[in-house]
């Protein structure tokens, strides 16, 4: 088909490159000298855990700052980290006994002062962050003891302890010397592993943190590790191929069988929590917009060939997605409104939206060209002309909450946590990424983080997500499998989270 034309054509390109790299000797990559090269195709701008939104930037977190509380992604058992203990005092309260001994990668020693600090910091409404998807619960936070420290909730939050395994803690002294910016350049942190360099967007290296204090994550066997951005899958896999990379995810399927047909590299295909979406821009951009008739998103739902795009493109075992949410999600449900693959019924959609020969519209995308272009070829057959704005995932970001895109393709991983709370609030309850503004679904949503009933919460998304479908403010995807391709010298397991953890990593 004419749509998948670009996609073989890439696909010729890689198996000349990985044909060319067979043909010659392969360079020796990290073992030799215990150094881990790695690479993503998506660059992370700030290093500063919160001011960026990204995945790798969530990747880099783990590895730089610990948090209060640990999740154990084989078990899911809570499990203490900087906290030695906690005790759940009600709805909204929650103590921590803060562990003697941590040490900050500058040298300096945690204390529940910097607790405090980083928890006062994230609830302040001025503070400039932009990751508030696991902050915005945050009311207060004081030193009750020489090592201990309550933290408060705005109202009752059923997910504490999941949001604060992903909230790291600052050094106070050094983040009031440096502030934000210093904080990205010259990040530090009481993770497994630290930063010594930072080319902001291309290159970071981390080493294994000498000090690092007796953990249930556990210390870093690699001594080393480079990551490098680069944008060209090809690329990527050339260098893997030749041996002058250890790590690569994402990979197409395509390339993916290439590549373990070598002998050279091992490839596992893992679950992951990420979705993909088609962002409605329902009450933004220009009064005479499109996307502002119902219609018209309906239209755009049923215009697109989900199933075959998954089928011909995405592969694996990713599925077709009907609602806002991961399937395996807590509070997630299938029982939504539908829009079948129908472009006569699109057509006729648009007719009665008064846009019966089309029209129109940028399209903002940062990854998988592929697919969106295959997207873009089922609007236009049905008279949408989708001009492809193809760039960095905080560029695209950033002119999404200023109101000025359309629509855009992107995806989201909830920040590996397995609750629909991290996914609808974040673009239907009123945040920066909320292009809806239904007061009606925000209700549901704030009711049902405020309140420990699991069947009301069941409900109250259940409401929330059948508008979402029926107002079509989204087009729901599909789900993400992960290809990984690592070198047969190096022992790495993935998990569904979505969270590489290289600290686990070893070689053979």
């Amino acid at each position: 088909m004419r749509r998948f034309a670009r996609t073989k054509l890439w696909a010729l390109a890689g198996t000349a490159a990985i044909a060319l790299c067979l043909a010659a000797p392969s360079a020796q990559a990290g073992k030799a000298d215990d150094t881990l090269n790695i690479a993503w195709d998506v660059e992370v701008p700030n290093v500063n855990m919160y001011f960026d939104t990204s995945r790798n930037g969530v990747i880099i977190a783990h590895h730089v700052w610990d948090g209060l509380v640990w999740r154990d992604p084989a078990s899911g058992e809570f499990k203490p980290l900087i906290a030695s203990s906690w005790n759940i005092v009600d709805d909204k309260t929650i103590e921590v006994e803060i562990r003697k001994g941590v040490k900050f990668h500058n040298g300096a020693t945690l204390t529940a002062d910097d607790v405090v600090y980083t928890y006062n910091y994230l609830a302040r409404p001025d503070n400039g962050i932009l990751n508030r998807n696991y902050t915005s619960w945050i009311e207060k936070a004081e030193k009750v003891g020489d090592n201990k420290v309550r933290i408060t909730a705005k109202s009752t939050n059923p997910l504490i302890l999941l949001y604060m395994v992903e909230i790291g803690i600052y050094p106070q002294k050094y983040y009031e010397e440096v502030g934000p910016e210093g904080m990205g350049l010259k990040p530090v942190g009481t993770g497994p592993y630290k930063i010594t360099s930072v080319d902001p967007g291309k290159r970071l290296e981390f080493e294994a943190f000498a000090d690092y204090y007796d953990s249930p994550k556990g210390k870093a066997k690699i001594k080393k590790i480079v990551q490098r951005t680069i944008p060209e899958m090809n690329t990527q896999v050339v260098e893997l191929a030749s041996g002058r990379l250890d790590w690569i995810w994402r990979v197409a399927q395509d390339q993916a069988d290439r590549l373990e047909k070598t002998g050279r590299v091992q490839v596992i295909n893992a679950n992951t929590m990420r979705v993909g979406y088609l962002h409605l821009n329902a009450v933004g951009g220009p009064e005479d917009s499109p996307l502002r008739k119902l219609k018209v998103r309906q239209a755009i739902n049923h215009a697109i060939n989900l199933e075959g795009i998954v089928k011909n493109l995405v592969r694996g075992s990713s599925q077709v997605i009907h609602s806002a949410c991961y399937p395996e999600q807590f509070g997630c449900t299938d029982d939504v409104q539908k829009y079948p693959y129908d472009p006569a019924k699109a057509k006729q959609l648009l007719a009665e939206a008064g846009y019966p020969n089309g029209f129109t519209t940028a399209f903002y995308a940062y990854r998988d060209r592929a697919q969106n272009e295959a997207m873009m070829s089922d609007l236009a057959a049905v008279g949408i002309k989708a001009e492809l704005r193809y760039g960095q995932y905080a560029a695209t970001r950033d002119a999404l909450r200023k109101g000025e895109v359309p629509i855009a393709s992107l995806t989201w991983g909830s920040n590996s946590i397995p609750d629909v709370d991290a996914i609808l609030p974040v673009f239907f309850g009123g945040l920066p990424d909320d292009m809806s503004k239904d007061e009606e679904v925000q209700g549901w949503l704030q009711a049902a983080r405020s309140t420990l009933d699991q069947e009301k919460r069941k409900e109250l998304y259940k409401k929330a997500l059948q508008k979402i479908a029926a107002q079509a403010y989204w087009v729901p995807t599909w789900t993400y499998t992960t290809n990984y391709a690592i070198s047969n010298d190096l022992d790495f397991k993935p998990t569904a989270d979505e969270i590489p953890r290289f600290w686990t990593a070893s070689w053979k």
